[in-house]
């Protein structure tokens, strides 16, 4: 019994402490570093973005309009298709290892770099509409503004 009572309290308190650490998670404002832009696809550098898929589509939601006014993003072609890749910043621009980091024409090397680390792919085609690739699978938007989830094939 008494051990049960330890165990019980054990992850009583890992429970308080994950919650404690989403919560904090939560409270610090999305950071854009840096936004790279070329032809219809941008790749946004941030710091702090949602950790569920939720909360970057909703993040999203409420700050497209900022980002069009502040970055000029999206930048669509003509038809209305565009890419926009969001990045944990992570780290800080490095130099390429020429293998598996992404880097940017419109910076001078030697530090043009960052380690890949997705977070959120936004994309709207003409024929597939509006979708969200994020960790969870890939969310599409209908004409009647719901989500519909979708597994990565």
């Amino acid at each position: 019994m008494k051990h049960k009572k330890e165990l019980f309290g054990l992850l009583l308190f890992s429970g308080c402490a994950l919650i404690s650490y989403r919560i904090l998670l939560s409270k610090h404002p999305v950071e854009i570093v840096a936004v790279h832009q070329e032809s219809h696809y941008s790749d946004v550098l941030v710091n702090n973005f949602p950790y569920t898929d939720k909360g970057k589509i909703d993040w999203w939601l409420k700050n497209k309009g900022m980002l069009k006014e502040k970055y000029d993003i999206p930048d669509p072609d003509s038809e209305g298709n565009y890419t926009i890749s969001f990045w944990d910043f992570g780290d800080g621009y490095v130099e390429t290892d020429g293998y598996d980091r992404l880097c940017f024409n419109d910076m001078k090397p030697p530090l043009n770099c960052i380690n890949k680390n997705s977070l959120m792919f936004v994309m709207n085609g003409k024929n597939t509409g509006l979708s969200f690739w994020v960790d969870g699978g890939i969310y599409r938007v209908n004409e009647n503004g719901k989500r519909m989830r979708t597994n990565y094939d």
